[in-house]
C-alpha cells in the first residue's frame, strides 16, 4: 500500500516535475507541461501515462489493482492506479517510465 502523500513526493522527485490541478485532480507534469500523472486524493487513485507496449506489462501485477482507463484515454496508454494496492516499488517504477517518455517527447 502506498499513501498520496508518498505518491506525491515520488511524483515530485523527479527533475523539472511540477504539480498543478487538473480537474478534480492533481497533475504532475514535465518542464514541457506534459502531463505525465494524475492523482484524485479522495479515492487514492493515479492515472499514469504509459506506452501502449508498457500498459500490459503493469496491468499484469493484478488486475484489479491496476488497469487501461475504460475509455479512448485508456487505449492511449493512461492506466489507473489503486494505491491502497499497489506497493510504492511499482508506483516508482512506472512513474520512472512515464517520466521519461513523457521527457523525451520534449
Amino acid at each position: 500500500m502506498i499513501t498520496t502523500e508518498t505518491f506525491r513526493k515520488l511524483a515530485l522527485s523527479f527533475p523539472g516535475t511540477m504539480e498543478a490541478p487538473h480537474f478534480d485532480r492533481a497533475a504532475f507534469k514535465v518542464i514541457n507541461k506534459r502531463i505525465f500523472a494524475t492523482m484524485h486524493e479522495a479515492s487514492s487513485m493515479v492515472n499514469i501515462k504509459l506506452s501502449p507496449a508498457d500498459q500490459p506489462v503493469y496491468c499484469s501485477f493484478d488486475d484489479a489493482a491496476v488497469y487501461p482507463v475504460p475509455n479512448k484515454w485508456g487505449q492511449q496508454g493512461w492506466t489507473t492506479f489503486e494505491l491502497k494496492k499497489i506497493p510504492e516499488a511499482l508506483a516508482l517504477d512506472a512513474l520512472n517510465t512515464a517520466y521519461n517518455d513523457v521527457f523525451k517527447k520534449k
